[in-house]
C-alpha cells in the first residue's frame, strides 16, 4: 500500500478498541496459556519494557514495518525475531520513553522523527518475566537504519502485504522454552519464522489494521 494513503488510514487506530487476549492467544501455544494462567501473582511484579512497531516508506514509497533478529546470547530471546525496543532505564520518563529510546539505541532512529500512532495491549512474557508495551510509530522520512551491533544481527524489513496476507501464518514444529518440539503459531516473513511474543502482538495489529486498510 502506498504509504501516503496507509498514514491517513492508521491515523485512526488510537479510536479503536484494543482487542488484548483475544487477539494475542491465537498465535500462542497452548502450553503457553497454560503457563500465563499459573504465573498470575508473578506478572504483578514483572519488570517493564516498551517495543515500536515502526512503519516506514521504501524507495518506492510502498509500506514497510521494521522487525529485526536478535544476535545469539545467553537467554530466552536469543537468536528471535523481535521489535525494536527493550526494558525500561532510570532515565526513561514512562514506557512510551523506553520504546523511542530503545528504537533509537537499536536501529538508529532518531526519537523526534517517529510519529505515534498509538498503542497495542501489554502483554506478558513468562520466560523473562517482562510486561512489554507495544507502540505503533511511523518513520516518514527514513534515513539509512543504523543497527546496534552488540544486539541486533539483522534487520527484517517485512512489507505490508506480506503482513496481512493470511497465507503467512501457519503451525511450526518448534522447540521453546515450554517444550521441545511442540506445535506453534508463527509468522513466515521473509524466511523467518516470527513466533512467541512478537507474533502475538503482531496478531493484534494485524486484526485493527484489517478495520483501517
Amino acid at each position: 500500500m502506498n504509504f501516503d494513503d496507509f498514514t491517513k488510514r492508521i491515523s485512526k487506530i488510537e479510536n479503536l478498541p484494543l482487542l488484548g487476549e483475544e487477539s494475542h492467544n491465537k498465535m500462542a501455544p497452548s502450553i503457553r496459556l497454560d503457563e500465563l494462567s499459573r504465573m498470575k501473582n508473578e506478572r504483578k511484579t514483572a519488570k517493564k519494557a516498551g517495543v515500536m512497531a515502526l512503519f516506514y516508506p521504501t524507495e518506492q514509497n510502498n509500506t514497510n514495518l521494521l522487525l529485526m533478529l536478535r544476535k545469539t546470547y545467553k537467554g530466552v530471546h536469543s537468536n528471535q525475531i523481535g521489535f525494536p525496543g527493550g526494558k525500561v532505564e532510570k532515565e526513561d520518563k514512562n514506557l512510551l520513553d523506553t520504546a523511542l529510546r530503545e528504537t533509537f539505541e537499536e536501529v538508529g532512529v532518531p526519537q523526534n522523527r517517529v510519529e505515534v500512532m498509538g498503542k497495542l495491549s501489554s502483554i506478558y512474557i513468562p520466560p523473562s518475566n517482562f510486561e512489554v508495551q507495544p507502540y505503533v510509530g511511523l518513520y516518514p522520512n527514513p534515513a539509512p537504519f543504523i543497527i546496534q551491533e552488540s544486539e541486533v544481527a539483522h534487520l527484517v524489513e517485512v512489507s505490508l502485504l506480506d503482513f496481512m496476507d493470511d497465507s503467512k501464518i501457519s503451525t511450526q514444529k518448534l522447540s521453546t522454552s515450554y517444550a521441545d518440539n511442540i506445535d506453534v503459531p508463527a509468522f513466515k516473513l521473509n524466511g523467518y519464522v516470527v513466533w512467541g511474543a512478537t507474533a502475538m502482538i503482531m496478531s493484534e495489529l494485524k486484526e485493527l489494521l484489517k478495520q483501517l486498510l
